[in-house]
């Protein structure tokens, strides 16, 4: 008999903005094939088996907006909004802080968070950092990164990654990281930089995806139409 998947929390972060992609709601709202663009990403989460939790970090004054948004597409599944912080770190902390009795009492194994903002991460990808993380420890996905320069303008020749989410930790672990940041001050770039400077965790590198676009700009919307053949309806 095959093992049970990990109890699994999830960690949309929505609490951006559309400042740099020229819009006047929250990116995440944005349209792309029918849907908001944080609901391809809820879908995925929602999809992976063993999930327990779904929390949705958003700003107070979008509370409203991604509650109407998601609703349709919730079927009989709850999520529950939170509202986020003043940078990426304390949002995922308010995300946590709300999670920490479920992972104090094991019913919370893996952790993972995502930025809402990506949206064609997909299914795949996410079991595959969720897998990563119940066997390592944590898990994140990287790309190839090219055509890079340093300061004197020479080609950089080193083999380098660039990080993107999903990223997936044993939740204990997290939980800890997390806590101990908040006592000395400390603020990560991302989840597994907090996790690094405070937790003794073998992360693992899982291939990423040049599908897994970040929308930050108006032209990033676009490319996501063209590389999302589906509705996320079929998702």
């Amino acid at each position: 008999m095959s093992a049970s998947p990990p109890a699994t929390a999830v960690v949309i972060l929505a609490a951006g903005s559309g400042s740099r992609v020229g819009a006047e709601v929250n990116k995440v709202l944005l349209p792309l094939r029918g849907v908001p663009v944080l609901v391809w990403s809820l879908r995925d989460a929602l999809a992976l088996p063993g999930v327990r939790r779904v929390v949705l970090v958003v700003r107070p004054e979008d509370r409203t907006a991604v509650g109407e948004a998601v609703a349709p597409h919730l079927g009989d599944r709850e999520v529950l909004v939170v509202d986020g912080g003043p940078s990426r770190h304390a949002s995922e902390w308010a995300a946590l802080q709300v999670l920490a009795a479920d992972v104090e009492s094991g019913e919370v194994e893996v952790v993972a968070v995502h930025d809402g903002a990506r949206p064609l991460a997909g299914v795949p990808l996410w079991r595959a950092v969720v897998e990563a993380a119940r066997t390592s420890g944590g898990a994140v996905p990287m790309v190839p990164v090219t055509q890079l320069v340093q300061d004197d303008l020479a080609p950089v020749t080193d083999a380098v990654g660039g990080v993107q989410t999903p990223q997936a930790f044993r939740a204990g672990e997290l939980l800890a990281a997390y806590r101990a940041a908040a006592r000395d001050g400390f603020e990560g770039t991302d989840t597994s930089a907090c996790v690094a400077a405070y937790g003794d965790v073998v992360v693992t590198a899982v291939p990423g995806s040049a599908l897994n676009l970040k929308v930050t700009f108006p032209e990033d919307v676009a490319l996501a139409e063209e590389l999302s053949p589906l509705s996320a309806a079929d998702v």
